[in-house]
């Protein structure tokens, strides 16, 4: 295939698409085509009944539309009758074919479509779903980005609502499979179809599935107008980003005199974090207290913040010759309609031989390094890392995280990414020995392709979690195609979640939580630097994926816990028999059945070793990868005055992650703004001396669990 001619430009008739498509080895029914209506039963003489005739030439790309499409038709003769009448009523419309194509029918079966569309920000996308007349009608489809694996194709058909009748139903016999797992291989997977087409959209619909294989009946093909999509960013040299976080010295540019701005209030960030620090002023010799040099070329820093008028930000990022990295907070660029003054600062960091950081951003933060963009007390160095084109959104997350107990490794916020780019980040960050799960909110991928081949590169060795602004509005574009408009922005983003492993979730609150996860795990999930992988297919649930067992007091909360689970995609499986004598002979079960969610007296008056030996008794017999404990904190002050009975059942849970260093334990601290203030604080620094997140809701929770899953399914 290779070494095939691309098609030419232009819509090209079906017949040829579908030589294409023989050639690369998708069945398509045996057809001949004729230049006109008379010489189409010359054309079926070879041909077996029943027939199709088709009309094609300009206009007819939606042949049903114009009526330029007969099915049975009972041999030559009635095809060539039936070409005289479609001619007739195409020349009524205007239209005049090019000829006719006349095939053999193919026999009944599922009809799927399969098609490709360039999506403008991360490129081809394959799509498969229910196809002929229930394409729009059910909207049943799944994508992928391509190149999409064999286990990419199985999930997609597996995903879809129709999928039984995949299987047989009512006495049919089921789809063969593997034909239809090698059709999308072969039109979206490595090397196939989509490397040669200019999208565009390519359409398959209907696909026929029968017990004896796949037949693409209709195929259309439309070269796409890629004019006006912004070209994917040419990919920068390889780049050690360490001095980014750990700069020897900063410079600022931009701080007053007498108008105290951002420049000073960055001077101030700095001189609190005790990093070597100069000013860039063409008068003054200090500033704030801070000595200042006239130029950026004669300051001596790893690292530069600009901090003035986009006007003059190119001028200032051209002086930069010998500092590795230019950070521009100025906004007025392309995010503000002016794409030119983007490009020439762009050209400015080139010509400087310094890497750009942004523009319209506001900076990095390392506590290891002493960079900040949020002022106050840096947090602990940790290793959790953070990508944001947002700088408001990562100080919330950096500030809000830090309480909840997450320590960061490296923050940086991107803004318009001009130059240095999220995947070129996380590329560095997985090789990072200081970060062990990275962060991402991201509004426009800026290179989505190469944000794709970079989270496929860390698949199941660096947890990411994806936190996506405008999931609605940025592939509209694509939907200018037929194909393209069941695919839409949001499903592109889930897609590439599914396929890298990567946690999408759906705001800030999750987006910590999960990454609050991955941190208090690291060791029992592989992360980099930490070990193997604990989870794997170790207490695998029915369904195959690692099953969860979830604990705690009140059976409505379980119930409702179940149902949480359930939605999130986490099985719950039965407790096993083995270990119901040992949990009765602890007194649990008595007025309540042994089932999971086990439902246990935590509170106040009970024993606050329960939990724990519970948990022990269970897992001894079946090694639960995950365990949710859950607690009624309200009921430890409405029967009770003192947090001591809840500070002793998160003593006994920590001790139980400590005894089981395989199981990965979570706590959900229900209804915690019962508590007197403090103490939910005291019960998560309890909890994270072992290692266990602490949630406030189970929803929180089976986010968080859930991410997991799928990092450990992609290990």
């Amino acid at each position: 295939m290779s070494g095939s001619a691309p098609l030419a430009a232009g819509p090209p008739p079906e017949h040829e698409v579908k030589a294409l498509l023989r050639e690369a080895g998708v069945a398509v029914p045996r057809g001949a085509t004729a230049a006109s209506a008379e010489g189409v039963a010359a054309a079926a003489g070879g041909l077996a009944p029943p027939l199709v005739l088709k009309a094609f030439g300009p206009g007819l790309v939606h042949k049903s539309d114009s009526g330029a499409v007969r099915l049975a038709l009972a041999g030559p003769a009635e095809a060539a009758e039936a070409a005289a009448e479609m001619l007739g009523g195409l020349l009524a419309q205007g239209i005049t074919p090019d000829g006719f194509l006349v095939e053999e029918q193919a026999e009944a079966g599922i009809e799927l479509i399969v098609g490709v569309v360039r999506d403008p920000g991360f490129g081809p996308v394959l799509l498969t779903g229910l196809g002929g007349v229930w394409t729009e009608a059910m909207r049943d489809t799944a994508v992928r980005l391509c190149p999409v694996s064999e286990a990419d194709a199985r999930r997609m058909l597996a995903s879809l609502r129709g999928s039984r009748l995949l299987g047989g139903y009512r006495g049919r016999p089921a789809a063969d499979m593997d034909a239809l797992v090698k059709l999308l291989l072969t039109i979206g997977g490595a090397g196939g179809l989509w490397e040669r087409l200019e999208l565009g959209e390519f359409e398959l619909n209907p696909v026929i599935a029968t017990g004896r294989g796949a037949v693409a009946v209709d195929a259309r093909y439309i070269p796409g107008d890629r004019h006006g999509e912004a070209p994917e960013p040419a990919p920068a040299a390889e780049t050690d980003f360490t001095a980014l976080f750990e700069p020897r010295a900063v410079a600022v540019v931009g701080a007053s005199t007498n108008r105290p701005n951002f420049g000073n209030m960055f001077l101030e960030f700095y001189r609190a974090t005790g990093v070597p620090l100069v000013a860039v002023h063409p008068e003054a010799d200090e500033i704030d207290g801070v000595p200042a040099v006239p130029t950026l070329a004669d300051a001596d820093a790893d690292y530069a913040l600009v901090a003035v008028p986009a006007g003059r930000c190119a001028e200032v990022v051209r002086q930069a010759d010998g500092i590795p990295f230019v950070q521009v907070m100025s906004g007025g660029f392309g995010e503000a309609g002016a794409p030119e003054l983007e490009a020439g600062l762009v050209r400015a960091a080139r010509e400087a031989g310094t890497r750009l950081l942004g523009p319209n951003c506001m900076g990095v933060y390392s506590p290891r390094g002493g960079q900040t963009f949020i002022g106050g007390e840096p947090g602990p160095p940790g290793h959790v890392a953070l990508i944001s084109q947002s700088g408001g959104l990562a100080g919330e997350v950096v500030r809000v995280g830090e309480r909840r107990g997450l320590a960061f490794s490296r923050v940086a916020t991107v803004g318009n990414s001009a130059d240095v780019t999220p995947a070129e980040l996380l590329r560095w960050l997985a090789v990072d020995e200081h970060t062990s799960v990275v962060g991402m909110y991201l509004e426009d991928p800026r290179g989505g392709r190469a944000l794709f081949e970079a989270l496929m590169s860390v698949r199941g060795r660096l947890p990411v979690v994806l936190l996506v602004g405008g999931r609605s509005a940025q592939g509209r574009r694509a939907a200018a195609s037929h194909t393209g408009g069941m695919v839409g922005d949001d499903r592109v983003w889930q897609a590439l979640a599914e396929q890298s492993g990567a946690a999408l979730v759906t705001g800030q609150d999750d987006l910590i939580g999960v990454l609050s996860f991955f941190q208090s795990h690291a060791r029992r999930l592989g992360t980099p630097g930490t070990g193997p992988v604990t989870g794997g297919s170790r207490g695998a649930g029915t369904d195959g994926d690692p099953a969860l067992l979830v604990i705690g007091p009140s059976g409505g909360a379980s119930v409702l816990a179940a149902d949480v689970f359930d939605a999130a995609g986490l099985s719950l499986d039965a407790l096993p028999q083995e270990a119901k004598s040992g949990l009765k002979a602890l007194g649990i079960g008595v007025g309540s059945s042994l089932a999971n969610p086990l439902e246990i007296p935590v509170g106040p008056r009970g024993r606050p070793e329960l939990a724990r030996e519970a948990i022990a008794a269970i897992v001894a017999r079946r090694p639960y990868p995950d365990v949710v404990a859950h607690v009624n904190v309200q009921s430890f002050f409405t029967y009770g005055s003192s947090a001591e009975p809840l500070y002793a059942c998160a003593r006994n849970l920590a001790q139980a992650q400590e005894d089981l260093p395989e199981v990965r334990i979570t706590l959900v601290t229900r209804n915690g703004e019962c508590a007197p203030p403090g103490v939910e604080d005291g019960v998560r620094v309890i909890a994270a001396g072992s290692g266990i997140p602490v949630y406030r809701s189970m929803e929180s929770a089976a986010v968080a669990v859930a991410a997991a899953k799928r990092f450990t399914r992609g290990a």
